[in-house]
């Protein structure tokens, strides 16, 4: 992790990205962007998905109240099927990092791809268990897309998102058998695409 903070990126001009929700069957693809501050140090930033549902929102409240500057962003599912799934992903984390005020001078970004964007950046293969801010985004960018799944089971009973959170679960696609398409299912995605063909 060291080697990534180079000194001119170690201060308060470095920000993480990271997005979640690349595999699910449903819902938005979440992005969050973090800026963290050097003087409040927050402990515990890791990979959201080693980290308990807890934990995570614990971490996630001290993020919002610690960092210099914070911000999330989305694909709807619309753009997930226009688009594609990556170059969704890619479009939330650039709007996240849009959002943040100020605006970094340095972007590191969880995986192997970058955004076309302006900003001084490179991306960090499991940067969310190697780079704090990064760590952070994909904190913030999980607990929200958890929210707003939790928020879909009340929207559309029966399927299950509070638990599995779109993901293609055996009991999710037993619902999608029973119970059809909703709007909020990724029409491009192949077990979707399969139903609605009738195949």
């Amino acid at each position: 992790m060291d080697d990534l903070f180079k000194p001119d990126y170690a201060g308060p001009g470095l920000a993480g990205v990271d997005e979640v929700g690349r595999g699910p069957l449903a819902g938005d693809v979440v992005a969050a962007a973090v800026i963290l501050d050097p003087q409040r140090p927050i402990a515990g930033l890791r990979d959201s998905k080693k980290l308990s549902a807890r934990r995570r929102e614990e971490l996630a409240a001290l993020i919002r109240e610690h960092a210099l500057a914070w911000s999330i962003a989305r694909a709807s599912v619309a753009e997930i099927d226009q688009l594609n799934i990556l170059q969704a992903s890619l479009l939330a984390m650039h709007r996240a990092v849009q959002g943040l005020v100020p605006q970094p001078q340095y972007v590191l970004v969880d995986g192997n791809r970058l955004p076309r964007w302006n900003y001084a950046s490179e991306p960090v293969i499991k940067g969310d268990d190697r780079v704090p801010a990064i760590a952070a985004a994909s904190i913030l960018a999980k607990v929200q897309r958890d929210g707003e799944l939790q928020a879909l089971e009340q929207q559309y009973p029966g399927y299950g998102f509070a638990a599995h959170k779109g993901y293609p679960t055996a009991a999710h696609l037993q619902a999608l058998r029973e119970l059809g398409v909703t709007p909020v299912h990724r029409r491009s995605f192949a077990p979707v695409k399969k139903l609605l063909s009738g195949a």
